[in-house]
């Protein structure tokens, strides 16, 4: 029986209509995603605008110490007040006293995890925007303070949402046992290598690969890093940095009946569309776990560059971060 799709759209924008409108506060104004996710909730008129919710409030944060921080902050602010109408307060605590959902936007992972704390404290939902954190030491005390106050959240990539790559995961080319991905890759120097950038093409990785990385080794020169993780199941992931020229990225898929490529990219309208079904749900699409390991692996890579390139055993990082945790740090 064929479905009458006027009478379908009609009564989902219905639906739509009789929710109350989504209030979401952001924390840290100092990068570019604070204004693409305002332009896809609050603009009606953008061509890919996202109903049902609204950023009405935002705290500044900032780092005075961050070029990509001191250097931005101002003028996105400015924006967020003059363009969108969003208000700006002088508290986390009373952001989150005052709206639905919280995305934490901070472009340096380091502050994450005290901006992050009053937030768990309200019991409101977060998205935690890249990087999750500045250590896997951070990264893991932040999902254990989520698990302690019972509260949902999660952290992703744009990549891992983009159109493109959900694309090549539906292709049928057999097990998948080798996935390359390659992206940017730039430095910060208060941050881990790959925290930075690389948690960009890493998020594809894992998008196909899925966790149950056990060994990750890295090779690391001026312009490139070649970081390749073996599974448990034998499965190889290789993450290419790039850091000199053109800076494409893309993911290659290699199957036992084919291989798949990424075709082209995406934007934040497929991971601001994740995050609004998270916040009106509850339920994370991404278990805390593969993303506590994702983080692993980036630090893993590092160490396997202070070691020579030698494989480090991913369980082995999260157990000396464990055990540092423990220790008080």
């Amino acid at each position: 029986m064929a479905q009458n799709t006027d009478t379908g759209n009609a009564a989902e924008k219905a639906h739509q209509e009789a929710e109350p409108e989504l209030k979401i506060g952001l924390i840290g104004l100092d990068t570019s995603h604070v204004i693409a996710f305002t332009q896809l909730f609050n603009d009606p008129n953008n061509p890919k605008h996202i109903p049902g919710a609204k950023v009405t409030l935002a705290y500044r944060g900032g780092s005075p110490d961050l070029e990509a921080s001191y250097t931005r902050i101002d003028g996105f602010t400015e924006r967020l007040k003059n363009e969108y109408g969003v208000e700006i307060v002088n508290s986390i605590e009373e952001l989150c006293s005052r709206v639905d959902a919280v995305m934490l936007t901070s472009v340096d992972g380091r502050v994450h995890l005290e901006q992050v704390k009053p937030v768990f404290q309200a019991k409101k939902r977060v998205f935690i925007d890249k990087p999750l954190a500045g250590s896997l030491v951070d990264a893991i005390k932040i999902a254990r303070l989520a698990k302690e106050h019972d509260v949902p959240w999660f952290s992703s990539s744009s990549y891992r949402y983009y159109s493109s790559l959900t694309k090549l995961c539906q292709q049928d080319i057999g097990s998948i046992h080798t996935v390359i991905s390659y992206g940017p890759c730039h430095l910060e120097p208060h941050h881990p290598d790959l925290f930075w950038y690389g948690i960009h093409p890493t998020e594809a990785l894992y998008t196909v690969m899925g966790k149950g990385c056990e060994t990750v080794s890295r090779v690391s020169t001026p312009d490139t890093d070649v970081v390749t993780g073996v599974w448990k199941d034998g499965r190889v992931g290789v993450l290419v940095g790039l850091r000199k020229g053109p800076l494409p990225h893309q993911v290659i898929a290699f199957g036992e009946k084919g291989t798949a490529y990424q075709e082209d990219g995406g934007d934040y309208a497929e991971l601001a569309q994740e995050v609004i079904k998270f916040f009106k749900s509850g339920v994370s699409p991404i278990s805390s776990e593969e993303t506590i390991e994702i983080f692993a692996f980036l630090e893993a890579a590092d160490e396997s560059k202070r070691q020579g390139g030698k494989p480090v055993k991913i369980e082995e990082v999260i157990a000396n971060a464990e055990k540092q945790i423990a220790d008080g740090q």
